[in-house]
């Protein structure tokens, strides 16, 4: 095997190229190529592991790190700076053991072709573990144990006083694995057993009557009755949404922003009857939402065309019912994509808040009067949310706004606010919106 290919197989360099292609390229985690190289399946869960935790723990790392170092790395230094956080991360979160976190991080120097750098890593990682608790106590006094970016934690601040710290200690956690059940297709009481049988804790969720947790966590492929099309991978806070719509036989529904596609498949499955109209503006991502319903033996008609722009694509046949899960900051989701803190900024919220303003003004003449709109994002940021649908209320006299009917979340005048945890939920914001006339 070439020295190349050596240093593409190995687990502990394939995450630092991962960390790279998101902080230096802004890509998201699951469009990393690094990880995808990896060709076997423990060193591919491995460096996934190592790039999610580095990424979810950022700011503290970077904290300890300039703690441990006598002096700051120079800027080109940038692949030993992250086998540094690396290796912190390995010591302090993960179950690594101690020598392969050390000696192992370090020894990645070498095949950088920075040997100089071996005794250096070696040295700060050994450091760590000398004065690990004086470090994290140190750490907690400074306020960097949140591993936050400072404009992010004031918004939560701001914007949930009292839960904020609750907020940042979910995001701070893995997610769990949640499905949603096809009951088209899926034989409940077979599909329990296979996956029992296959070694998979099953358990119930409280709100959600579609949703199953398995543990542990494994690949789709790992998963019986996955390729079958009986499951999906979903949240339970984004399976609502088909509860609020309420699909009845006759509906002709919109799905604007429809991609990837779950909150689709999921009224296809609940309600054969349905007129279903299903929206993106990315041709990419409706073959993606093709791609999921084919697997699950669902059809739809799709349409490739901006929502915000209906005079490109609109029939003039009014809708019964309009699902806008709209685009959004997915500060709801950070446990599952923390890379969202680093690749997020001010600027990117207030320029989403606009187009959540503009899709609905945009649709809302397509409903016919006392038709339901579900405004939706997985943002817990109130711009996005309960002030977005606070003014829109104010630009339409002829939209009310219904309570929506769910057991769980934060109650406003505007809609319903799901924290990051609740019930082992992600944040998600759900508005009800009924046009009167």
């Amino acid at each position: 095997m070439s020295k190349n290919k050596k240093n593409l197989q190995n687990p502990r360099l394939a995450a630092i190229k991962a960390l790279s292609e998101v902080l230096d390229d802004r890509r998201n985690l699951g469009d990393c190529e690094a990880l995808s190289r990896l060709e076997d399946d423990r060193d591919k869960a491995f460096a996934r592991n190592l790039t999610y935790g580095v990424l979810r723990w950022l700011g503290s790392l970077e904290w300890l790190a300039a703690k441990l170092l006598d002096k700051p790395l120079k800027k080109r230094e940038v692949a030993v700076q992250r086998l540094v956080l690396l290796g912190l991360q390995q010591l302090w979160h993960d179950h690594t053991a101690s020598h392969a976190a050390v000696n192992e991080t370090a020894e990645c120097a070498r095949l950088l072709g920075k040997p100089w750098a071996v005794g250096l890593i070696n040295a700060v990682l050994r450091r760590f573990q000398r004065e690990r608790e004086s470090l994290l106590g140190r750490m907690e006094q400074a306020g960097k144990q949140f591993a936050h970016p400072d404009w992010l934690l004031q918004k939560f601040k701001d914007d949930w006083p009292v839960q904020w710290q609750d907020i940042v200690e979910a995001n701070n956690l893995q997610a769990p694995l949640w499905l949603r059940i096809n009951r088209l297709k899926a034989d409940e009481t077979a599909l329990r057993n296979r996956l029992e049988t296959a070694g998979f804790e099953v358990s119930d969720h409280e709100f959600a009557r579609d949703a199953i947790r398995i543990s542990p966590a494994a690949a789709v492929t790992k998963i019986p009755g996955f390729e079958e099309g009986w499951l999906s991978v979903q949240d339970p806070a984004a399976q609502l949404a088909r509860d609020l719509l309420a699909p009845q036989p006759g509906d002709r529904i919109l799905d604007a922003c429809a991609a990837p596609g779950g909150k689709t498949a999921h009224l296809l499955e609940s309600c054969q009857g349905i007129e279903l109209t299903v929206l993106d503006k990315q041709e990419q991502r409706i073959g993606q939402i093709m791609q999921n319903l084919d697997r699950l033996g669902l059809t739809a008609e799709t349409i490739t065309a901006d929502a915000s722009a209906p005079e490109t694509w609109w029939t003039g046949k009014t809708f019964h019912k309009i699902l806008l899960d709209a685009p959004c900051s997915a500060t709801g989701v950070i446990r599952r994509h923390p890379e969202i803190k680093w690749l997020r900024n001010n600027g990117q919220v207030d320029a989403v808040v606009q187009t959540q303003a503009n899709l609905l003004d945009a649709l809302w003449p397509l409903l016919e009067p006392g038709g339901l709109l579900v405004y939706a994002t997985c943002s817990i940021l109130k711009c996005e949310n309960s002030h977005q649908i606070h003014q829109f209320l104010k630009r339409r006299k002829d939209a009310v706004a219904e309570v929506p009917a769910l057991e769980c979340g934060v109650d406003s005048p505007e809609g319903r606010q799901i924290l990051p945890g609740e019930a082992g939920m992600d944040g998600f914001f759900y508005a009800v919106l009924r046009k009167s006339f």
